[in-house]
């Protein structure tokens, strides 16, 4: 284990935000100046250390420089924590772990799990192997999913025990879970609820019924956050987690999730499907410890708004 000295406990303990922070550019300026600025309760040796700790993220790259220029409409990004290497693979990265459970952010394209048709590459796969690392008896469970295309934070149990309390108590002890989404076009009500009964076909498709007990109860919150007319940004809230829930719902209010052509959209900008799982919060199955996750808006998405 790499030896710490006391400057490195202290930034550890003194000077790490607690979670990650975003800021946007206004005006021509230098990142040291502009972090003074934006972020009054550090000194200059707390964001000289932030630096140092490859903490400081400019348009989704790391800068390390104290006087890396900044631009107008720039997103800059002080991480909540240092993802080490050995955390950090291709296709997702581990942000949380404890003896319990693992969090992980998943990236789009990787499937959460393996199914009969797809055997390939897969986040549960590459949790396992690495907890497999520690000792090769460990193992993990499967706790909920996000689709392939779907990127953002997922949760894996440690044990059968811990994946059935998590499984079991998953409506009250998720107390928050946020989607971000892009979908084509700007809605008329900028916020709301969407409620229908869902059913999946034969062929895998998802198919939504207003009429109740067609299928299993789905009820989506959604709020705009940003919009430019062509494309809109969303936070989502789903209250029940179905298969498909988001990207049928969006389908159903006439605004499908850019680069969703299995369920309506037509467009296909960034080469992904803009949905992402932003924010997770849940309390600790054993601990009762309240836990938050929350990562960055993808680049791609920026974009686009």
């Amino acid at each position: 284990m790499k030896h710490h000295d006391s400057r490195d406990q202290e930034h550890d303990k003194a000077s790490l935000p607690r979670k990650p922070v975003y800021l946007t550019v206004a005006e021509n300026t230098e990142l040291m100046k502009f972090l003074l600025e934006r972020l009054p309760h550090k000194n200059r040796d707390n964001i000289k250390s932030y630096l140092r700790c490859k903490q400081v993220v400019v348009d989704g790259k790391i800068v390390t420089q104290y006087n890396h220029p900044l631009a107008p409409g720039q997103q800059v990004e002080v991480t909540g924590d240092r993802i080490p290497k050995e955390r950090q693979y291709r296709g997702m990265s581990i942000v949380f772990e404890d003896q319990h459970l693992i969090v992980i952010d998943k990236h789009a394209g990787m499937l959460s799990m393996a199914t009969d048709r797809e055997k390939e590459k897969t986040a549960y796969g590459m949790v396992s192997v690495h907890v497999k690392k520690a000792d090769p008896s460990n193992k993990i469970f499967i706790v909920h999913r996000l689709d392939r295309e779907t990127s953002g934070l997922m949760v894996f149990a440690k044990s059968e025990k811990i994946q059935q309390l998590l499984q079991e108590a998953w409506q009250t002890d998720v107390t928050e879970r946020t989607y971000l989404a892009i979908i084509e076009g700007e809605l008329k009500e900028k916020e709301g609820t969407v409620t229908s009964w869902l059913t999946e076909s034969k062929s895998l498709m998802v198919y939504s019924s207003p009429h109740p007990g067609k299928g299993d109860k789905a009820v989506t919150h959604y709020r705009t956050i940003k919009t430019n007319g062509t494309y809109s940004l969303l936070a989502i809230n789903p209250e029940t987690g179905r298969k498909n829930q988001i990207r049928v719902h969006m389908k159903d209010l006439g605004h499908s999730i850019v680069g969703d052509k299995k369920y309506g959209s037509t467009v296909n900008p960034v080469g992904r499907m803009c949905l992402h799982a932003r924010v997770l919060e849940f309390i600790h199955p054993v601990t009762r410890e309240k836990l938050r996750f929350e990562t960055g808006i993808p680049q791609k998405f920026l974009r686009l708004i």
